[in-house]
């Protein structure tokens, strides 16, 4: 395993969802809970099947889990995988109208207070390849490495409470976990903001510049 160091690094500024119907869209991270935390800007891209990626929450509790969860439902969202208990904790997936996988998790399995629409963390789960070239690669460009894995799993130091930790893991391997084909084409419809910015990573995941760590929507449209 390898440990994060307390050297500055590149983190991840903003997430840009492309979407087919902006409104649409709005109204449903609005209701889902997320707004807040997240861009939008409106695209008619080609995309198929499995994206590459999930957008993960980790929240404090199971009964936090079903909340999120329940309200992703009650907006529009279909359920991948029914919320439930599993090695690692607690979780469920389900994926927004507009086609983005989310995933809604907690390592911990028994409620010890009431839900809470607070959420501890949010990760960029990239599906790749290759992990240790892709982590090479973004190392390469100023990331720091949290943990690592093998070939198997690597994450990076987030910028902060409020900032959004960029994870990798074998494409094959998050299907599975998200319980979807591997199959897709076109665009992967995201695009990531950071001070490393602006390239286009080995899988295709295109990143752009971002001069600080606090998103500004003069792109795209950012929810209140």
């Amino acid at each position: 395993m390898l440990m994060a160091t307390t050297e500055s690094s590149a983190s991840i500024a903003s997430v840009t969802l492309e979407v087919a119907d902006l409104e649409a869209a709005h109204r449903f991270y609005t209701a889902f809970g997320v707004g807040t935390r997240i861009r939008l800007l409106a695209s008619e891209a080609h995309t198929t099947g499995f994206r590459g990626y999930t957008l993960a929450l980790t929240v404090s509790r199971p009964a936090t889990v079903d909340g999120f969860l329940g309200a992703a439902v009650d907006a529009g969202a279909t359920v991948l995988k029914p919320a439930g208990k599993s090695l690692w904790g607690y979780g469920g997936v389900v994926q927004a109208p507009d086609g983005t996988i989310w995933k809604v998790a907690t390592s911990a399995k028994k409620d010890t207070g009431p839900a809470a629409r607070e959420i501890d963390e949010i990760v960029l789960l990239l599906g790749v390849e290759d992990v240790k070239a892709s982590k090479q690669f973004y190392v390469g460009r100023g990331l720091t490495v949290a943990r690592s894995f093998g070939g198997k799993y690597a994450e990076f130091v987030s910028g902060g409470s409020d900032a959004v930790k960029l994870a990798l893991y074998k494409r094959r391997g998050l299907a599975r976990d998200l319980g979807v084909a591997t199959d897709g084409s076109g665009s992967h419809r995201i695009v990531v903001g950071s001070t490393a910015g602006p390239f286009t990573d080995p899988d295709g995941f295109a990143w752009e510049a971002a001069t600080t760590l606090t998103p500004a929507p003069s792109t795209a449209c950012a929810l209140p």
